[in-house]
């Protein structure tokens, strides 16, 4: 069984010894953020107590036979209730149990699962986040590709050959978010925005009109760089690198890997929608605001645009009336970063996967995961779990402002990847996310912003 991982055996030898008395008895919890780590670290954890209580009792047997037992590791706490509820009603459906284990308090669940590795305590089902994850398990989850469920949706977590190895149980997007209220008021209809000069035109219009439409700033856009790397170094860098381009389009993020090579033309056509965006951002935001601070003031009708994907949907539905006095009193939309004409797609990615190990009950395993994919699961984890569904065949809505949107774009099939999530390891806290600022500090040129931007990128893929 031990035949891969080296480098997980060197590294998880002292998470084994940690871990040594640990099972899918007890756990603590987590809340993962939305959109990536680094989005995790800027919004915030909270942490809970919690078990892996198994959805119904153990018993001995394999394949996906009535009296299996499978273990999955959870990585997102703030469903924990809801998944031993999915796994209640699949073991009533089938007879198989499943054990949810939801981790967290501060765990590295990497780390963890490498100490469970170690002590032959692997889960059927685990989750993995990033490339780095994936990696981690080569040779040793299985390969998804002929399940039925993948040709219901394009966000499988792909290797780069082309296997499909990870199941998405939702999806999260990255566009440019705007208050719909706003835009009707000030006579502009989104859907006319398709290029960079409608969107001047439209940032104009909106900027002549701030005083009757009650806005602080037409955009909501922070380069700050100690806190908010993540945001322009990761999200808004990777609409360069992916937006209008089909989603096994990996033109420009393999170049920016063959030594941080960017593509002048297109990179230029990017840059001037970021000076856009320094002109007509709150100046109390742009370089020294919070995302905190961000997403109150757009849930509070003083933007009419903000650079944060769907996960903030969550926070604007909060019952804490008080911080976002209009939280769900307008309804959102979102656009395609449209920096260039013929820009017509969102960016959508699950945050994270479920994988199934090797060496367990993988063909049970792998009739959760189509049970999930299929309408009794879509309905708990939709409905329930307030997950976006990543499948196009399902029926189900989340409770979510952004559910609709990212359901029209995935249906209709304008969807681009998350291509960000393979560049350099640190580069946007490291290197990129600092040039933003100073874009945005007016230290830049569009022209040296472009510039510096190569420099940067070529000297840290060099490194």
């Amino acid at each position: 069984m031990k035949r891969k991982l080296t480098a997980i055996v060197m590294s998880g030898v002292l998470a084994a010894a940690m871990l040594a008395g640990c099972s899918s008895s007890g756990s603590n919890t987590e809340t993962t953020a939305a959109g990536s780590n680094d989005t995790t670290a800027a919004a915030g954890d909270t942490t809970a107590a919690g078990d892996t209580t198994a959805a119904g009792s153990q018993s001995d047997s394999s394949g996906g036979s009535s009296g299996t037992t499978l273990r999955l590791v959870n990585g997102k706490i703030e469903v924990d209730t809801q998944l031993k509820a999915l796994a209640a009603e699949y073991e009533k459906e089938t007879g198989v149990t499943v054990q949810i284990e939801s981790m967290g308090g501060g765990i590295d669940i990497q780390s963890t699962l490498k100490g469970y590795y170690q002590a032959d305590n692997m889960p059927d089902i685990f989750v993995c986040g990033s490339d780095g994850d994936f990696s981690n398990w080569d040779g040793l989850i299985a390969d998804l590709s002929d399940e039925k469920w993948t040709s219901d949706t394009d966000a499988g977590y792909k290797t780069a050959d082309g296997r499909i190895v990870g199941f998405p149980y939702t999806t999260e997007a990255i566009g440019l978010t705007y208050n719909k209220s706003i835009l009707e008021k000030a006579g502009i209809d989104p859907a006319t925005i398709t290029g960079p000069e409608q969107l001047q035109a439209a940032f104009e219009t909106l900027d002549s009109k701030k005083d009757e439409l009650g806005l602080t700033a037409v955009i909501g856009y922070s380069a700050e760089s100690t806190n908010l790397y993540w945001s322009t170094g990761n999200h808004l860098f990777g609409v360069y690198l992916d937006a209008g381009l089909d989603r096994d389009d990996t033109t420009y993020i393999d170049e920016l890997n063959d030594g941080g090579k960017l593509d002048q033309a297109r990179f230029t056509d990017y840059a001037n929608m970021v000076a856009l965006f320094n002109q007509y951002s709150d100046p109390d935001l742009l370089v020294s605001g919070t995302y905190d601070q961000q997403i109150l003031n757009f849930a509070s009708g003083k933007y009419a645009f903000v650079t944060q994907g769907s996960w903030i949907g969550a926070t604007m539905t909060t019952d804490d009336k008080d911080q976002y006095a209009a939280a769900g009193n307008f309804e959102v939309g979102m656009l395609p970063y449209a920096f260039e004409d013929g820009i017509d797609t969102i960016q959508t990615n699950s945050p994270s996967w479920w994988v199934v190990y090797n060496n367990a009950n993988t063909d049970a395993a792998k009739a959760f995961l189509q049970w999930c994919s299929e309408d009794a699961g879509q309905k708990i984890l939709v409905e329930d779990a307030g997950f976006i569904s990543p499948f196009k065949s399902s029926q189900y809505m989340a409770d979510d402002p952004f559910a609709q949107t990212i359901s029209d774009y995935t249906t209709a099939g304008k969807t681009s990847a998350w291509h960000w999530l393979q560049i350099k390891d640190g580069i946007a806290q490291n290197a990129t996310g600092v040039v933003y600022q100073d874009f945005a500090s007016g230290n830049l040129t569009t022209e040296q912003f472009v510039s510096t931007m190569q420099q940067v990128c070529e000297q840290y893929y060099a490194n």
